[in-house]
């Protein structure tokens, strides 16, 4: 019988107070995550009538969402997918059903009013954007997709506030006006982005070489696969799909051979996509369904039985979206392996939802077999290195607190502009650790964050919009510098809620109105009577 180390990691939601309350989740039926996060902020593609916009909040705001709170809200059309930058906490990109990609720049303090101006605008596609993927390993460097069936890469470090050409066309539609293989539903590099992995409208996945855009492998048409996912050290692919009697299977594959699958299983005959997410780290599988009110977890392996189940996390309510918090944002101290952040559009409720294992929980003991070196947030090279060919791994990092690693490859020029950088390095196994001491400047600009967050949101036990503090208690992340943007004061457009919270209001007033008036005969008789009355009264005396 398989014994697992992991066997004993069970989900955590988080308590009441540490979920986000009142947000109006997207009602779009793409099926993407709807939602990202990273250790500063998490973003929530939201509802709004006209136009699209999106919520960025700092990860500690929990509690009851001000119906007013400001958004990110430049797109003409409906947002279809937000993803954080790897390397850049504060610089998000946004996809929209008009045709766009945007980047925005996030100030230090958050989004304190509304944002409607972008820093760089894409404008490569003629139909509406589903798909966005940041590279994993080069800086600045960004993969969108389309209902026009291409797939294009941006650098984005490029000058100007508007890109109209890509600097790769990957995938376009030259052969067939409209062929199905070009209409994407997943994408998802290799741990060192020399290998780009697709899923499409026909079901099928194919393995391509990104900077020339060369097919290298077509699995079989036998395999109806919608998501598919890198299985890092492992060297294996895993999907999510169905199969030929409409059964729910996950399917892992060899990358050099797509013509057979390694490995295949039924799961259920429920309807959702389901969205696999893997730890390279300790080689867990998370799978979730969309509309599903659970998570499974497996841990995966290069040997038999490759895949083997651990336990599920249950919930009442079903789930529309999930975002992942990084490894480098989790609280190890407390045994956190996982955390996800559930959209729940029957409650307008984030949920976060933690994976601990007990044995790491111990005070003053760091596992270092549940947190190996990870992948940090510098980048490996630049845009111009990987599109001259080099590969690199991603930059390396330890989970250890108060501990941060050299940088072993030759550092590149930094960008000149407003930016100011304060992130720690990181770099691959093998290299010396060193204390990571914080400097007065930045730790004067953190004692400025916190006095701004205690005179904003008081901590008062009685007020639902209090800022609720960590409950995971995890050290202070490095900020990245951005000048505050300085868009005109406007208010964001209206939610469906208050739309009807008006609309009942003037129902009512209606109401009232009409009564006054169906009493109008009685009230003109009242007063011709008083006036009589009154005249009477005059007239004997």
């Amino acid at each position: 019988m398989f014994c697992s180390r992991l066997a004993q990691v069970q989900g955590k939601p988080a308590s009441r107070d540490h979920c986000y309350h009142d947000v109006s989740i997207t009602r779009s039926v793409h099926d993407n995550h709807y939602c990202s996060v990273n250790p500063c902020f998490i973003a929530v593609v939201t509802e709004c009538n006209g136009g699209g916009s999106f919520l960025v909040l700092p990860i500690h705001h929990t509690g009851r969402l001000d119906p007013q709170q400001p958004r990110v809200c430049g797109h003409r059309a409906r947002v279809l997918d937000v993803k954080w930058s790897p390397f850049n906490d504060h610089q998000v990109a946004s996809c929209s059903e008009d045709c766009t990609v945007k980047i925005w720049d996030v100030p230090v303090c958050g989004v304190r009013q509304n944002l409607t101006q972008a820093r760089k605008t894409l404008i490569g596609h003629s139909r509406r954007v589903g798909l966005i993927e940041w590279h994993p390993t080069a800086k600045d460097l960004l993969l969108s997709s389309a209902y026009d069936y291409k797939v294009c890469l941006w650098d984005v470090s490029q000058d100007g506030p508007v890109l109209r050409c890509p600097v790769r066309v990957v995938v376009s539609p030259l052969a067939q006006p409209r062929p199905a293989e070009m209409l994407l539903l997943c994408a998802c590099f290799s741990p060192d982005g020399s290998r780009l992995a697709l899923t499409s409208k026909d079901r099928r996945l194919r393995l391509l070489d990104p900077r020339t855009g060369a097919v290298l492998q077509v699995s079989s048409p036998s395999y109806r696969v919608c998501k598919v996912v890198y299985l890092g050290a492992l060297k294996m692919l895993l999907t999510t799909g169905f199969s030929c009697w409409n059964q729910r299977q996950i399917t892992l594959w060899d990358p050099r051979d797509l013509s057979e699958p390694l490995y295949e299983e039924e799961l259920d005959g429920t309807g959702g996509v389901l969205f696999p997410f893997f730890d390279p780290d300790t080689n867990m599988l998370y799978l979730a369904g969309k509309g599903d009110c659970n998570v499974r977890y497996y841990e995966v392996s290069s040997e038999k039985p490759f895949v083997v189940f651990l336990n599920q996390f249950r919930s009442q309510l079903p789930q529309k979206g999930l975002g992942v918090m990084p490894k480098r944002g989790l609280d190890v101290r407390s045994g956190e392996l996982f955390r996800f952040y559930r959209l729940i559009s029957a409650k307008h409720l984030v949920e976060p939802v933690s994976m601990l294992v007990e044995r790491a929980r111990k005070p003053g003991v760091f596992q270092e077999d549940l947190y190996p070196l990870t992948a940090g947030n510098s980048a490996s090279m630049t845009a111009q290195q990987w599109l001259s060919g080099l590969n690199r791994g991603p930059m390396l990092m330890s989970l250890r607190p108060g501990t941060r690693l050299a940088n072993p490859y030759p550092e590149t020029p930094p960008d000149r502009g407003l930016e100011t950088q304060l992130k720690p390095q990181a770099c691959p196994v093998g290299h010396m650790a060193v204390h990571n001491e914080v400097t007065p400047v930045e730790e004067a600009f953190l004692q400025e964050q916190e006095a701004y967050q205690d005179a904003k949101y008081p901590r008062t036990g009685s007020d639902l919009w209090a800022w609720q503090p960590d409950e995971t208690q995890a050290v202070p992340k490095a900020y990245h510098i951005i000048p505050h943007c300085c868009e005109p004061e406007e208010s964001p457009p209206p939610h469906e809620s208050q739309l009807l919270q008006v609309f009942y209001k003037q129902q009512e007033e209606i109401r009232e109105l009409r009564e006054e008036l169906n009493q109008k005969e009685e009230k003109i008789t009242s007063l011709e009577m008083q006036i009589s009355n009154a005249r009477n009264m005059r007239t004997s005396c």
